[in-house]
């Protein structure tokens, strides 16, 4: 959420005590978005997965950006699940596993969760796609973890230092911002959905919906918060460099959130990488356009 929504959403606030928006109860939610077996004891977390695919296929973990959920892949896992095994999940914090019970939301915890995630999967490697802060946790992983990585997927990722955040450096969460875990105008959130998809039209009702509905999930405003205070940036070229998995950068090029040029300061440093730019796509092209960005990502993963 932009600076100029969040100043707008507070001065909606004062403005009239309807605004205040409870959560929504958790048997509810898990009732309209969860499927039978989708969650499982992992690194201390609920976590909330969908395995789908031939056990015996490749494997190939699907990680979501900021305050979206595992449903942001879901077209891409039906076009690739015949081929590959396809594992997604809410990352702590996020969709329906919520807050974590450590309060840890840093991405060291990322790390661990996957790791744990692997090994209950009883998966000694696998492949990664990560988005924009996905893409972060995903190409953090491939450094520290290089034996459990066979192939990296970038998409619009994040983790280079831009204006206003700086390497080291842990942000102040501003003032304003702490009305989201009491307020969420459907006004706003579509506002803020919005720069993510060069194609209007694709941001629905429903889709608007389902991401309001993940918002309310009980605690995850406040794991937002929590997650925005530590989320500290570290110089990327150290761990990019040490990186051995083939990677992918899988970039729209009207992303309007993570500009396509930022796929430089990528291939500069990773030492096998090739760029595929998606036209008229913008920073979700699992959402936007699935059936035509889900064939370079299935060709990178059959090479």
């Amino acid at each position: 959420m932009t600076a100029a929504a969040i100043i707008a959403l507070l001065v909606l606030l004062l403005g009239g005590g309807w605004l205040y928006t409870p959560d929504k109860p958790r048997a509810e939610l898990e009732a309209q978005y969860a499927r039978p077996g989708d969650f499982q004891p992992v690194a201390g977390l609920r976590l909330h997965v969908r395995d789908s695919g031939p056990r015996t296929a490749p494997p190939v973990i699907f990680l979501h950006g900021f305050a979206s959920s595992l449903h942001t892949w879901e077209d891409w896992a039906r076009s690739l699940e015949g081929e590959f095994r396809v594992i997604r999940f809410d990352l702590p914090g996020f969709g329906l596993t919520g807050p974590d019970p450590s309060g840890d939301y840093t991405d060291a915890r990322s790390m661990a969760v996957i790791l744990s995630l692997m090994d209950r999967l009883e998966l000694p490697r696998a492949s990664l796609v990560g988005s924009s802060m996905g893409g972060r946790i995903a190409w953090t992983f491939a450094a520290t973890h290089p034996a459990r990585v066979d192939r990296l997927v970038l998409m619009a990722p994040d983790g280079f230092a831009s204006p206003g955040r700086s390497y080291g450096t842990t942000p102040s969460v501003p003032l304003l911002a702490r009305v989201l875990p009491y307020t969420l105008p459907d006004s706003l959130l579509r506002s803020s959905l919005a720069p993510a998809y060069a194609n209007p039209a694709v941001l629905t009702e429903a889709t608007l919906a389902r991401y309001r509905d993940m918002l309310l999930v009980p605690g995850n405003r406040q794991a937002i918060l929590d997650r925005m205070a530590q989320g500290a940036l570290v110089d990327p070229v150290p761990l990019l460099r040490r990186i051995e998995a083939p990677t992918l950068l899988l970039w729209g090029q009207a992303d309007a959130m993570v500009p396509v040029a930022n796929a430089a300061d990528y291939t500069a440093a990773l030492r096998d990488s090739r760029v595929v730019t998606l036209p008229g796509i913008g920073h979700v092209p699992m959402e936007e356009a699935p059936a035509e960005t889900v064939i370079p990502l299935r060709d990178f993963l059959r090479r």
